[in-house]
């Protein structure tokens, strides 16, 4: 039986700071295709604090009250037409997308007691995962493997089958710059990459090196270095550069310093200079006032830099 109460937190309005408030929300039945999960945790991704923040001009289609959140797991407690991988009372993680554009509503906020969630969008947790721990996995493995399979993005092959074709793949020698290796996004992106085929040189703190080499990273290096992107560019050399991944402010204006190289890092013939941006980069500090059209001028700015960098 469906349940018959539902509680959410709601985004009052656009703007910063702004306290969520608690209160009763509806129980929506799932669509064809669509499944509804009782939440048993949830996680806090960058995006939920920019939607707020720049809700005003960036995110103009989301109306409010608003419920947001993307990451969430827990029981499944009803099904729509044509799910058939799914059951009632199975432990599932999912990828809520109330705030896309072209979805749009409520019903799909991460941020509640009773999220609809799409079929597609949804998979099992495996018995040695508890939702805690799942619940942290689907927006930063979707947006790493956007970045690094998706067309208009490096749109490179997807992992192989078996060990032996990822090995074959190996022998070819590319490698792969990730950006911000220890992040949630990074993390996702080293262990895709190298189940792949590819080599891959990160950066993080000197305190994550152990994480990120246990995730499959072949080298790591202090983002923080005077030296970074020159010793980076060094261990580049005698190997084929896939492309990068560049996540965390100033990450793009690194990694196309480390690929302007070119003397130093040989490219791939289609990759040449590629960099997937998964993250904006904001002025420091942000502005106060005048936010817009500060924040426009800036772009311009920032973007006329990369091309001419580039």
């Amino acid at each position: 039986m469906a349940p018959s109460t539902n509680h959410a937190a709601f985004c009052p309005a656009p703007g910063k700071h702004l306290p969520f408030t608690v209160s009763p929300a509806p129980y929506t039945q799932p669509c064809a295709g669509e499944l509804v999960i009782r939440t048993h945790a949830l996680a806090v991704n960058p995006v939920d604090h920019m939607l707020p923040d720049f809700g005003t001009f960036m995110f103009t289609h989301i109306k409010y009250p608003a419920v947001f959140g993307f990451d969430v797991s827990g029981e499944v407690v009803e099904v729509g037409k044509g799910v058939t991988r799914f059951h009632v009372g199975d432990r599932v993680v999912g990828c809520a997308f109330g705030a896309d554009k072209e979805r749009n509503r409520n019903a799909e906020g991460g941020f509640q007691e009773y999220v609809v969630t799409m079929a597609e969008h949804t998979s099992p947790i495996p018995d040695s995962l508890s939702y805690e721990q799942a619940a942290v996995i689907p927006l930063g493995l979707s947006t790493a493997a956007a970045a690094l399979f998706q067309k208009d993005q490096l749109a490179l092959p997807y992992p192989p089958s078996n060990g032996a074709q990822a090995e074959e793949k190996k022998k070819k020698n590319e490698t792969l710059l990730i950006w911000g290796g220890s992040t949630s996004v990074g993390s996702n992106a080293i262990q895709l990459a190298t189940a792949a085929g590819y080599d891959v040189i990160t950066t993080c703190s000197p305190r994550n090196n152990s994480y990120c080499q246990s995730l499959g990273a072949g080298a790591c290096f202090d983002y923080n270095s005077p030296t970074c992107v020159a010793d980076i560019a060094k261990a580049f050399q005698g190997k084929l550069c896939a492309g990068a991944v560049a996540i965390g402010n100033g990450g793009v204006d690194r990694c196309m310093d480390v690929l302007a190289r070119t003397d130093q890092v040989k490219m791939k013939a289609n990759r040449k200079r590629f960099i997937a941006m998964v993250s904006f980069t904001f002025p420091t500090p942000m502005p106060k006032s005048f936010v817009f059209p500060r924040f426009i001028a800036w772009m311009i700015y920032w973007n006329s830099a990369m091309a001419i960098k580039g």
